[in-house]
């Protein structure tokens, strides 16, 4: 597990982070969708329109100045070494909400009932034993909306839910139901609770990637998403970059980290992928987002990851609060 930020590592040292942390989170990713053979949804962290990158790094500096670009003087100094333009930097800038004791307010876009309302967010806070953010459902419009349309499984990274129009969805949980098992709350509802509190897939970890046969992936995704060659580059091959996060080695047993199947690695080892929160991410979380005294404890949403500009937020109506 991991984040991306630039103060991160003094934080965590501050907060006596010897032990392994958890998995990684990082900034702004491009969705990455990752699915079985049986064409189960896939899970996707959304991206934000481009026009929109800028301001999203500025509003994740703001409410928390550790999310700055990990690169600053020390690193332009180096010889050779070019300036950051403003786009690079806001791509390498966090999406992590900070250290102080934060709720965030949770609504949904369909009609839903009081049961499955409850069940949805119970399973949110599971990751509120270990940290100090909490998510509280309100009757009002949401920091966090949640529909259940189709368009499978995703959410959009930490701090860049402010950003999204309140008309729209930030996380997406196709399908779900009072029937559905257990298992997939925990392994799903989690997941994607994951990516809210800034956390990308732990399976674009440089040392997970490096698993994966690159000619096998092309053929698989192919096979079962329709995917091109140049979209397998980018969804599934192209790793975080390990200079920008500060996390615990790569857990291919993390809840952040799904499953690729064995068909496509070198040693023929499937990366496992993980179904619920482990101890790895309990600890990780418990380090970036501490709780006070001490230790962890009916609309078609399918994809619109774009909106008319007239659509953006305003300064003014930014959810920052929970209601």
């Amino acid at each position: 597990m991991a984040i991306r930020t630039k103060g991160i590592q003094r934080f965590l040292a501050s907060a006596d982070a010897q032990e392994g942390l958890g998995s990684a989170a990082s900034p702004h990713l491009v969705e990455s969708v990752v699915g079985e053979e049986k064409g189960e949804p896939g899970c996707s962290v959304k991206q934000l329109p481009g026009r929109l990158l800028l301001r999203a790094a500025e509003l994740a500096s703001r409410l928390n100045p550790v999310n700055e670009p990990v690169f600053g003087r020390m690193a332009a100094m180096a010889e050779g070494a070019l300036l950051p333009t403003p786009l690079a930097a806001a791509i390498v800038t966090g999406k992590y909400w900070g250290p102080k004791p934060r709720k965030l307010s949770v609504s949904f876009m369909e009609t839903t009932a009081p049961d499955l309302r409850r069940r949805i967010v119970s399973h949110l806070n599971a990751w509120a034993q270990f940290g100090c953010v909490e998510f509280v459902e309100t009757s009002e419009v949401g920091q966090i909306r949640i529909s259940r349309d189709l368009g499978g499984y995703w959410s959009y990274l930490g701090t860049d839910v402010l950003l999204i129009p309140h008309r729209l969805p930030t996380m997406n949980l196709q399908g779900f139901t009072m029937s559905t098992s257990d298992k997939e709350f925990i392994r799903v509802v989690r997941h994607e609770a994951g990516h809210t509190l800034g956390m990308p897939h732990e399976h674009m970890r440089r040392e997970l990637v490096n698993r994966i046969d690159r000619q096998k992936a092309y053929d698989h995704f192919l096979r079962t998403q329709g995917w091109t060659p140049t979209t397998v580059d980018q969804q599934v091959l192209t790793p975080l970059e390990d200079a920008s996060i500060m996390g615990t080695p790569p857990d291919q047993d993390s809840i952040m980290c799904y499953q690729l199947p064995g068909s496509i690695t070198v040693d023929g080892k499937p990366i496992r992928g993980g179904v619920d929160i482990n101890a790895s991410d309990a600890n990780f979380v418990g380090k970036i987002y501490p709780r006070i005294g001490g230790a962890p404890a009916v609309r078609n949403t399918r994809a619109e990851s774009d909106w008319p500009e007239s659509d953006d937020v305003q300064e003014s109506d930014l959810l920052i609060e929970a209601a």
